[in-house]
């Protein structure tokens, strides 16, 4: 198995590929959340699921983030 993919339950997210990905709304880049689970837009202040391995960027499948969150992303 590559070492250049990141682990994400059993499925892995290609890092080159977590790269092109931007916000839907703000255009911003995506980084990726401490569990792996999650890309976060700390400009729209939303996360993105990911689901086996396929990041979901619709707004509608998004959850708005604590500020808490926000707070620990700065």
């Amino acid at each position: 198995m590559s070492t250049r993919f990141i682990e994400s339950e059993r499925y892995q997210l290609d890092p080159l590929a977590l790269e092109m990905l931007v916000c839907p709304w703000t255009k911003t880049q995506l980084t990726l959340n401490e569990k792996k689970t999650e890309l976060i837009s700390a400009a729209a202040r939303i996360a993105f699921p990911i689901t086996k391995g396929v990041p979901l960027l619709c707004v509608d499948e998004a959850r708005n983030l604590s500020e808490e969150e926000i707070q620990r992303l700065k």
